[in-house]
C-alpha cells in the first residue's frame, strides 16, 4: 500500500483507495473522522491512519478530486432503493415502537455494536478472556462471534482448554440472536471498554531492560557488573533477558558450529523439544546430513520430555554461550540489527 503524499497535480486514479480515504477523513475534522476511525477494523484503521500521517501539503485539486469521488460513490449508493438506517429507524419507531425496531433493524444491518466489539482487538487477548471467562458459554459464544475472527482464535486460546470445544461449537451454532442477549452482550462490550480505558500499564521492566542494554555500544559485561552492584536480582534477571535461548536463531553459522561443538547432542535434543522452529532449523542448517540423522535419532530416544527439564538444558547451552562470549571464543548477535543489501 503506498502512504507516499501525492505529488501536486496527481490525478484521480493516481491515488490508491487508502490515501482517498485518508484525504476525505482529514477534511471532515477531528470528530466526525474519530467517529469514522471507530467502525473500522484493525488493520483498515492502521492502514488509513499511516496514510494520515504521511500526507503533507496536499493541494487543492487533489482534495477536490478526492472529495468528489466520495460524494459520486455516496449518490451511487444512496439513491431512494437504499434508505439510510437512520430514515428506516424513524419510521420503524412511529410504525412499531422503538424496542422493536431496534430489533428488526439489528436483524437488517446486523447490530449496533460491531464498531463497540472492534474497539476491543486493540485489548490484549489474555485481558479479554479473563473480563468474560466468568460468563454463561452461550454468553461468550455470542461475544465471540462479534469479534474479528483473528482476535476471537487469540482470546479462545487463552480461556481453559478444556472448555474449548464447547464454545468453539456454540459459536457455530449461532443463528437469530433475540434482542436481549444482544442488549446483554453489548452491556458486557461496554463494561469492558470502560476498564480498558481506565486500566493501568503494563510493562516488562526486565525484557525492555535487557533490550537497551543489548543495543548500547561498549563492554556490556561491565555495565553489568555495575547493574549488579546496585541490584545483584535484577542484574541477573537481565543477564538471563539478554542471552534468550531463541537468539540463537540470528547467530552466524560460524557462531552456531562453534556453540554446536560445545554442548553435547542429549542436551541439544532435549532443549530443542517444542521449540522454536526458527532456532530448530538453523541448528540443522549449520549440521552436517550424517550429524543431522543422529541428532534426529537422539530427539526420538529422549521421548516426552518434562517442561522444567527443556528450560534447564535451554539455560544450561545459554551459560555456555556466555562463557563463550565472555572468553572472546564467539561474538554474540545480541539483538535483530537491520540489514541492507
Amino acid at each position: 500500500m503506498a502512504t507516499n503524499p501525492p505529488e501536486a497535480g496527481a490525478e484521480d486514479g493516481a491515488m490508491t483507495a487508502i490515501e482517498q480515504a485518508a484525504i476525505v477523513l482529514l477534511s471532515m475534522g477531528e470528530a466526525p473522522a474519530a467517529a469514522v476511525l471507530r467502525c473500522l477494523e484493525r488493520e483498515e484503521l492502521l492502514a488509513v491512519t499511516q496514510a494520515m500521517s504521511a500526507m503533507s501539503g496536499i493541494k487543492v485539486d487533489t482534495a477536490r478530486s478526492a472529495l468528489q469521488r466520495f460524494f459520486d460513490d455516496y449518490r451511487e449508493q444512496s439513491g431512494l432503493h437504499g434508505a439510510s438506517r437512520t430514515f428506516l429507524k424513524n419510521s420503524l419507531d412511529l410504525a412499531l415502537g422503538s424496542s422493536i425496531s431496534s430489533s428488526v433493524l439489528t436483524r437488517i444491518y446486523g447490530d449496533a455494536i460491531r464498531p463497540k466489539m472492534a474497539r476491543l482487538q486493540w485489548a490484549s487477548p489474555r485481558w479479554v478472556a479473563d473480563r468474560i471467562a466468568q460468563e454463561h458459554v452461550h454468553m461468550q459464544a455470542v461475544f465471540l462471534a462479534f469479534l474479528p475472527p483473528a482476535m476471537a482464535s487469540e482470546v479462545i486460546a487463552s480461556l481453559p482448554e478444556d472448555g474449548r470445544d464447547e464454545l468453539i461449537v456454540r459459536v457455530a451454532q449461532l443463528g437469530h440472536v433475540e434482542h436481549r442477549l444482544l442488549q446483554e452482550v453489548e452491556v458486557l462490550a461496554d463494561a469492558c471498554l470502560q476498564s480498558l480505558e481506565t486500566q493501568s500499564a503494563t510493562i516488562e521492566g526486565v525484557k525492555q531492560a535487557a533490550e537497551i542494554l543489548n543495543r548500547l555500544p561498549g563492554d556490556k559485561a561491565r555495565m553489568v557488573e555495575q547493574l549488579r552492584e546496585r541490584d545483584p536480582g535484577v542484574a541477573g534477571q537481565i543477564e538471563r533477558s539478554m542471552y534468550d535461548f531463541f537468539i540463537l536463531s540470528r547467530q552466524s553459522e560460524e557462531v552456531l558450529l562453534r556453540i554446536i561443538e560445545a554442548v553435547p547432542m542429549d542436551e541439544w535434543a532435549i532443549a530443542l523439544k517444542g521449540g522454536d522452529s526458527d532456532v530448530r532449523r538453523a541448528i540443522l542448517g549449520c549440521m552436517p546430513q550424517r550429524q543431522v540423522k543422529t541428532f534426529q535419532d537422539a530427539i526420538r530416544r529422549t521421548g516426552p520430555v518434562a517442561a522444567r527439564r527443556v528450560e534447564d538444558a535451554r539455560a544450561a547451552i545459554m551459560r555456555e554461550v556466555k562463557a563463550l562470549a565472555d572468553a572472546g571464543a564467539i561474538e554474540v548477535q545480541l539483538y535483530s540489527e537491520a540489514t541492507v543489501e
